[in-house]
């Protein structure tokens, strides 16, 4: 079953960053990377929740 569009919570990239801890730079480099999906809006970028959820719970070995 499809997620209802108005079900997605959207993320900041620096809401990403502070919630993984990281630079907003790491965040720019992990969405250029394919490593999180993003939708662009006009100049900026939004992460879905339920993909930095995904992205926080990988074991590091499968990290970049």
């Amino acid at each position: 079953m499809t997620k209802d569009l108005s079900d997605v919570r959207f993320l900041t990239v620096a809401e990403v960053a502070e919630m993984m801890r990281v630079s907003n730079m790491t965040v720019y480099r992990m969405v250029h990377s394919g490593e999180l999906p993003a939708i662009r809006f006009g100049r900026s970028f939004r992460i879905p929740e339920s993909a930095v959820e995904a992205a926080i719970s990988l074991p590091d070995a499968q990290l970049g």
